[in-house]
């Protein structure tokens, strides 16, 4: 039966779909930090394992969306494979995480345009931004997949230049080589030992949230029994392309010890560690000319959350999850009603940024990261009951457009680095004398994970599905 979504995403916008959710300021902003706080050996590390794990989750979700290509993907293959209950707190979960994201970025865009125009309400600009992304996204899904693939491909076309600039300094073409001095500085390369690299590398899931995405959109994909394998194998060379070249880069030309490392969390483009290499190197107005990439960034990551938002609680409404209503979707293939529904309430996250100084968002925002590890762990766990389900039914693992390599390494691995970033960041919160406001935020969403789960199963008694009963049947309009 058709969802009434069309398939108009081609393999290309799929690709730059998941590349703008991972590539944001998490890179240009964030990255900075990591090196002041592990060095340039710890943070190199630290990326390069979250690489890893990035890894082992798309392949997960790649198997499983290639083979049953649905909008909001991996909320139905919980639903599917473990049962009603897991599914449900697994849409709720992610769609919170991502509405929260949408309301970030409506702040993020504020402060950008709020570096040419000081003087300007973030009103203004949020309320500008927000109508943009409803209007690419409120036309069909091949116009969100085009706009998305411009947006995206300028992040692409900034990491490449900025990697080719770093390389040039370093091997001594452009400025004064730094040869290897800044990975013997102090501690360097490894400032904390093991503990550095833990810690840089709980900070590095965070960045790298996004990459999901991808199976979100397999309803709405052209071809996913082939675009869905190609775009995963490409994503994740890319990214890690992209986030451990960067951070070496970063690592060779800035010393650790900068001062200016430790503030580039903070929202002052002057200290991105990108404008700080591009002004080692001499380019003119690099704080600019970084100001206007990281607009762009907002622009891409905005863009791609709403839609992945709208679509999951469109999925939610279609199971029974959400009220029937939001599953409507238009004649142009796009569900209006969860686009309002999701538009409104990032709006109402987004005032709560304007007030208490922000201190209210600050701790959603906390929240909703902690959920996507907690994404992952499902789709790990989902591939797993998927492969038992297809062995239980005699089903051929020949037939599956896509397989896994590195099953079940991979989703065991991942579950296992989830589990840990998750109690270690509770842990850590505990442990290093936080307030309570940000323990209580670490531990929100795996509470909530717990409550709508166990909730879900007292008040309906859902129970385990099982799995000669699992549903491993495709959409019938395509053909796996």
């Amino acid at each position: 039966m058709s969802s009434g979504l069309k398939r108009n995403l081609r393999a290309r916008h799929v690709s730059m779909m998941a590349l703008g959710g991972a590539i944001g300021t998490g890179l240009f902003l964030a990255s900075g930090e990591a090196v002041s706080q592990a060095g340039p050996g710890g943070s190199l590390a630290a990326y390069a394992l979250m690489g890893v794990l990035v890894l082992a989750v798309m392949q997960s979700l790649a198997e499983m969306a290639a083979a049953i290509p649905v909008s909001g993907s991996f909320q139905e293959y919980a639903r599917r494979f473990t049962s009603e209950a897991f599914g449900f707190a697994t849409g709720w979960n992610y769609w919170f995480n991502e509405v929260v994201t949408v309301a970030a970025e409506l702040s993020a865009a504020a402060i950008v345009m709020q570096y040419w125009f000081p003087d300007s309400s973030a009103w203004l600009w949020a309320g500008l931004f927000l109508l943009l992304l409803v209007a690419l996204n409120a036309l069909t899904v091949g116009w969100y997949g085009e706009s998305e693939f411009w947006f995206a491909l300028i992040k692409v076309v900034a990491v490449l230049v900025f990697l080719t600039i770093g390389v040039a300094m370093i091997v001594g073409i452009l400025g004064d080589s730094p040869g290897g001095r800044n990975w013997n500085v102090g501690e360097a390369p490894f400032v904390g030992g093991a503990g550095g690299v833990a810690a840089v590398f709980m900070v590095a899931g965070f960045a790298f949230q996004g990459v999901e995405s991808m199976g979100v959109a397999a309803g709405e994909m052209e071809d996913p029994t082939r675009s869905i394998p190609r775009a995963t194998h490409a994503i994740f060379w890319r990214i890690l392309l992209f986030y451990v070249g960067a951070i070496a880069v970063i690592g060779t030309v800035l010393p650790y010890t900068d001062p200016n490392l430790l503030n580039s969390d903070v929202t002052d483009v002057a200290v991105s560690p990108f404008t700080l290499v591009l002004d080692h190197a001499g380019v003119l107005a690099a704080a600019a000319v970084m100001n206007a990439i990281i607009l762009a960034s907002v622009l891409s990551s905005g863009n791609s959350v709403l839609y992945v938002s709208v679509r999951m609680l469109r999925a939610l409404a279609a199971t029974g999850s959400a009220p029937r209503g939001l599953a409507v979707v238009s004649k142009r293939g796009v569900p209006v009603r969860s686009l309002l529904a999701c538009v409104l309430v990032a709006a109402a996250l987004f005032a709560l940024s304007m007030w208490g100084n922000g201190s209210a968002y600050l701790w959603l925002v906390t929240a909703s990261s902690m959920s996507g590890f907690l994404s992952w762990m499902s789709i790990s766990w989902s591939h797993i009951r998927f492969r038992r389900a297809m062995r239980a039914q005699h089903h051929s693992l020949s037939a599956l457009p896509y397989r896994a390599p590195l099953y079940p390494v991979a989703p065991v691995l991942s579950l296992a680095l989830c589990a840990y970033v998750v109690v270690g960041q509770a842990v850590d919160a505990a442990l290093s004398g936080a307030g309570l406001g940000y323990v209580v935020a670490i531990l929100f969403s795996p509470a909530l994970f717990l409550l709508l789960w166990w909730g879900h199963r007292a008040v309906t008694g859902s129970r385990r599905v099982r799995l000669e009963e699992a549903d491993l049947s495709a959409p019938q309009d395509i053909e796996v």
